[in-house]
């Protein structure tokens, strides 16, 4: 469909916008890289594409970046992506993750191995670098705005705050692509019509009034005076089941019950397995019934546990925390679980325990009708492979803020990544040609469709 481009120069015009903004460790907790991330961003587009771009510098820190490519076509398209990474300590890494490199890995062959490679900076210089050959090649065949920001990873704040403003400042669009490489674990690509919701936060409980101590002790007083680690655990018995945290699920309505029976009948269990570093599922049944539980689930993860003092041998400490993030199936308000574990909370009468919400979002679900589904089904195909059509990912990510600017929020793309938040993140290189074809005839064929 994009004939005439060069996808090998691509593939190295994007890994070297790859190494470079690797360099720059753009992570929640380093807000002069966030910065630097996002001037580099702004240059790029400005110089790379001509772009006008519409956000101001520093308006919100991180930075977003709106910018507009304006080709005075019929149709527009958002390209969504973001900037930031999680962090990352060296320790285990094949190559040092803020450096990156190409690495032979064992089974999977030639990858770029870095923090961001797969999440998202890979996706996001290769999504550039296809805008920018088909507006040299002067075949770009829509109008694009395009929004980058540098908050994914903690909630999207600043980014659903500018979508919400009234009138929103993106025009209405055919749909929003979110690309990235969805041939995960090597399989299938996947298809998402949806994405859960999530709420993230920290519980904590301090000593005071219910007891405890004020100050860390000796653990010889555990018989008399009340440990907050203890109370801690008490409280996380609360908020959910089992070895996963399960606290409800909600019923698959006719559609998603024929697209989960549809997904299950080639879906590899073991190669799931192997993609999640697992031995073995939380939970029993055929594979209709553990995809369907895992989408309709509402579950609370544990991501840290934490004393102060950390790690004191013999002490009852003063104070203990934990990290959460609750992740809800479409449909179901993540803050109205929150607020049913308070009430939990206070039934059970452990005063001292807090919840504390950093940020949340509701999840959001379209039809395999709506605009963009179907081309995006049809680039898979003629690319040779049988995509798999989810209900809605398990994941989240801010689709629901987009519901004023497109009625699709699509994320998309063929390539293989993988170690995602792990160790020794990555991309392939053969998956990253795939990907930069996926991606420039995505833009195309979308554009094309009356």
């Amino acid at each position: 469909m994009t004939g005439g481009l060069d996808f090998a120069a691509l593939a190295r015009e994007t890994l070297d916008l790859l190494g470079r903004w690797t360099a720059i460790a753009s992570t929640a907790d380093n807000r002069a890289g966030l910065r630097a991330m996002a001037a580099e961003l702004r240059d790029w587009l400005a110089d790379a594409l001509g772009a006008h771009v519409l956000t101001e510098p520093f308006a919100v820190d991180p930075p977003i970046i709106h910018a507009l490519v304006d080709r005075g076509a019929e149709t527009t398209l958002v390209l969504y992506n973001m900037y930031d990474v999680m962090p990352a300590e060296p320790t285990g890494w094949l190559i040092d993750p803020f450096v990156g490199g190409v690495v032979l890995l064992p089974d999977i062959g030639p990858a770029f191995i870095s923090r961001g490679a797969e999440n998202n900076k890979g996706p996001l210089a290769g999504m550039l670098a296809v805008v920018r050959a088909l507006l040299a090649q002067g075949t770009l065949p829509a109008n694009l705005e395009i929004l980058i920001e540098g908050e994914e990873e903690s909630g999207s704040t600043a980014l659903r705050r500018y979508l919400a403003q009234d009138p929103c400042p993106v025009e209405p669009a055919k749909a929003v692509l979110f690309p990235s490489f969805c041939e995960y674990g090597g399989g299938s690509p996947r298809v998402y019509l949806g994405f859960k919701g999530i709420a993230r936060g920290e519980i904590r409980v301090e000593a005071g009034t219910w007891g405890g101590p004020q100050a860390a002790i000796h653990s010889s007083n555990a018989p008399w005076i009340a440990n907050p680690a203890w109370r801690m655990v008490r409280a996380l018995a609360l908020l959910g089941h089992g070895n996963t945290g399960a606290v409800e699920a909600v019923v698959l309505d006719a559609a998603a019950r024929a697209q989960v029976s549809a997904l299950a009948r080639d879906f590899d269990m073991a190669a799931e397995l192997r993609f999640r570093h697992a031995a073995d599922y939380a939970i029993d049944g055929t594979a209709a019934e553990r995809l369907s539980t895992v989408l309709t689930t509402s579950a609370v993860n544990i991501a840290w546990l934490g004393t102060n003092p950390p790690a004191a041998p013999a002490v009852t400490p003063s104070a203990a925390a934990a990290g959460f993030d609750l992740r809800t199936p479409p449909g179901v308000d993540p803050m109205t679980i929150v607020k049913g574990w308070r009430r939990s909370l206070d039934e059970a009468s452990l005063e001292g325990v807090e919840v504390a919400v950093a940020d949340a979002y509701p999840g959001a679900r379209f039809a395999v009708d709506t605009p963009g589904v179907g081309e995006l089904l049809e680039v898979y195909r003629r690319a040779g492979t049988e995509p798999q059509i989810w209900p809605w990912a398990i994941g989240s990510a801010p689709a629901a803020a987009f519901t004023a600017v497109a009625p699709a929020f699509l994320i998309g793309g063929l390539g293989r990544g993988g170690n995602a938040h792990g160790v020794n993140e990555f991309i392939t290189l053969d998956g990253l040609d795939r990907y930069l074809r996926s991606v420039a005839d995505w833009i195309t064929l979308f554009s094309e469709t009356p």
